[in-house]
């Protein structure tokens, strides 16, 4: 299913608190245009905004301050190279003031959080400070880190446009074997969602021939990366092709 802004905007009503979507959908692949005119109809309606982006960030450029956004959520271990365990959360410098309250955290929110004191009810720190969590593990952000400078050094506009290659070069490939896909580039993130219903299935088979791709639901995800060859890609769609037609 390919989403429309309008689709967002039917469900934003009087009394909604928070509008929750991701720029790029984890399924499909399809990356959301017109965001501006949901975050201002959800403002509006004096809504906040949390926008997901772990398929965005490092894929296709993003700046958060322009969109006006509330909060977004993310991690590092997709596009920013950066492995599992360093998720981040940014919250606009409205929300700085003391006004939200965190249901969660950790001994780290506390506004003196080595004086091990325990109150009656938390006493949370200054800003952004009062929504971190407890001790974090060092060694997944110093892998981000390494990550984050890989990514910054390329860019990410230069890194949208050579995907955007790869993905047009994977396209005429699939053409050529009759294999469907869905969308055009431009709506795309990083990824080309290819529909089957045995999706899993011609992943796993494709995994036993060194093409590592996934699968959801019943669509086929064909991600390329900056590091992969033309004949790679070449590769992978011919396996891809004697799966396919072989389960058809």
């Amino acid at each position: 299913h390919c989403y429309q802004i309008e689709d967002f905007l039917k469900a934003i009503q009087e009394g909604t608190d928070l509008v929750v979507v991701s720029m790029v959908l984890f399924t499909t692949g399809q990356l959301l245009s017109n965001l501006p005119s949901l975050i201002k109809a959800a403002h509006d309606q004096g809504a906040k905004v949390l926008l997901d982006l772990y398929h965005a960030v490092g894929a296709v450029p993003v700046d958060v301050a322009d969109l006006d956004i509330d909060f977004a959520i993310g991690g590092s271990y997709k596009y920013l190279r950066g492995g599992p365990g360093a998720s981040w959360l940014y919250l606009h410098p409205r929300h700085l003031d003391g006004t939200l309250e965190t249901l969660d955290s950790g001994w780290f929110a506390q506004a003196n959080p080595f004086a091990f004191e325990r109150h009656l009810s938390p006493q949370l720190a200054e800003g952004g400070n009062r929504f971190l969590e407890s001790t974090p593990a060092i060694l997944p952000f110093y892998q981000a880190r390494a990550g984050l400078l890989f990514t910054l050094s390329i860019g990410v506009d230069r890194l949208r446009r050579y995907s955007l290659q790869q993905q047009k070069e994977l396209e005429e490939l699939l053409q050529k074997y009759g294999i469907p896909f869905l969308g055009q580039m431009e709506e795309r993130g990083a990824f080309i969602a290819i529909p089957h219903l045995q999706a899993q299935l011609i992943a796993d088979r494709l995994g036993e021939n060194g093409v590592i791709c996934d699968a959801r639901e019943s669509l086929l995800r064909l991600c390329p990366d900056l590091l992969n060859t033309r004949e790679e890609l070449m590769i992978a769609v011919e396996k891809l092709a004697e799966t396919w037609h072989r389960l058809r």
